[in-house]
């Protein structure tokens, strides 16, 4: 156990005064030890023996990934559940789309091409509950230093640029707002922009449906902006005749409104489309079950039936090693893009995210974490050690990741 500990904090050294953060130059050691590698970054002298030379690097990134996280037996659970359609898409996954072996998007207008057409592939294919989940400011502004205008706006202005991408294929697109009062603000704003867009995208409101019908829904619809400026439009009539709907910039009380606006508007077997944009929802999700809050059910039930067509979470972690420099920060990301399979990212040094793992269902976020230390040469505790336990904590995952057998249906792990 020494002389594998300090083989890894070597590779690590040797990464860190090299300045391959992301790209291990990983030796003999750490292959024997079993660890998860890009191909591409493999400098070991040819043939190594680690990897079998038959086959190509993604699909052997994606054997090697597969083998060690099917010992967990979860992920065989979600696939065996799935209905025969969804196991055979699950199984074609990597030969119907080539993943990427690398993703560095030069701009939010890149990403949003990106989703769209994941969510134009996603429509064709018969889904109609997506989830479309990216950073909609620089991720080095998070909720708490960051303005929450500059967030509420951002989500409009990509939720505007994806709309004209899907309105110039064909479909009527309604961007669904929390309230009266975000609605007003944001047609007061985008007015121009709306009418340049032409008439094939309007912009709504979770309330717009109980519009003139009943006094309790008037009330919770009016805000001091639209007392002293008067109400947008009507969007009930534009809401009735879209046929995709982007819910934006929405709460976790306000999951309630969204579950009874699309049951309402985009019912199951519909043909309507809903499209949770940049709802951030495994932050909303941390806060259900909690007092004033919706119950867990509302994931197990609603939430779940969303299939993630679009998905970049970046993640910064940090590690002390007992060598110089004692202490390694590395980043990454959990990616995913319609039609191909959940992806672990690694951060290089010039920004751009390269592929480590690969797997058919999606990785919680300790599994996120351990894949990262892996490539990096950071996963240096003996398996089952006091050390790796305090290292790692006795739980490593979410309510939402575990309760697998109790939601209604697991797309969203799809």
């Amino acid at each position: 156990p020494g002389a594998e500990a300090e083989a890894h904090e070597m590779a690590a050294l040797h990464m860190q005064m090299s300045g391959q953060q992301g790209a291990v130059a990983h030796r003999s050691a750490t292959h024997s030890l079993g660890m998860n590698v890009p191909i591409s970054m493999c400098q070991c002298p040819p043939p190594c023996a680690a990897f079998s030379t038959s086959t190509s690097g993604n699909s052997q990134r994606a054997a090697i990934s597969h083998t060690r996280r099917d010992r967990a037996g979860r992920r065989s659970l979600v696939l065996v559940s799935a209905t025969p359609a969804q196991q055979q898409e699950q199984q074609g996954l990597v030969q119907s789309k080539g993943a990427r072996s690398t993703y560095r998007p030069e701009s939010f207008g890149e990403m949003v091409t990106d989703a769209v057409t994941c969510c134009k592939q996603a429509i064709k294919d018969g889904l109609t509950r997506v989830e479309v989940e990216f950073p909609p400011v620089p991720v080095k502004l998070d909720g708490y230093k960051g303005s929450s205008d500059l967030f509420i706006d951002s989500n409009i202005t990509l939720a505007l640029a994806a709309a004209r991408q899907l309105a110039e294929s064909g479909r009527r697109v309604h961007i669904v707002m929390p309230d009266q009062g975000e609605y007003d603000r944001g047609f007061k704003l985008y007015k121009a922009s709306l009418g340049a867009l032409g008439n094939n995208i309007s912009f709504g409101h979770l309330r717009e449906a109980q519009e003139g019908f009943s006094f309790g829904g008037l009330i919770t619809s009016i805000s001091i902006d639209s007392i002293v400026n008067g109400h947008a439009p009507s969007s009930k009539v534009a809401g009735e005749q879209a046929d995709t709907y982007l819910v934006i910039n929405a709460t976790c009380t306000e999951l309630l409104n969204v579950r009874e606006y699309i049951e309402l508007r985009a019912p199951a077997g519909g043909g309507k489309v809903a499209m949770l944009w940049n709802l951030e929802l495994d932050s909303l999700r941390g806060d259900m079950g909690l007092p004033a809050f919706p119950s867990k059910d509302m994931q197990y039930t609603f939430l779940a039936a969303f299939r993630p067509v679009f998905y970049l979470r970046p993640r910064d972690y940090s590690k002390s090693v007992a060598v110089a420099p004692f202490l390694v920060n590395y980043s990454g990301a959990l990616f995913r893009e319609y039609p191909g399979p959940w992806q672990v990212m690694l951060k290089q040094d010039n920004g751009e995210y390269a592929c480590i793992a690969e797997d058919r269902v999606r990785y919680n976020l300790g599994e996120l974490k351990e894949e990262l230390q892996a490539a990096m040469g950071l996963a240096t505790e003996v398996e089952g050690s006091a050390m790796q336990v305090l290292r790692r904590g006795v739980k490593n995952s979410t309510w939402w990741e575990d309760d697998y057998e109790v939601e209604k249906s697991h797309e969203w792990r799809l």
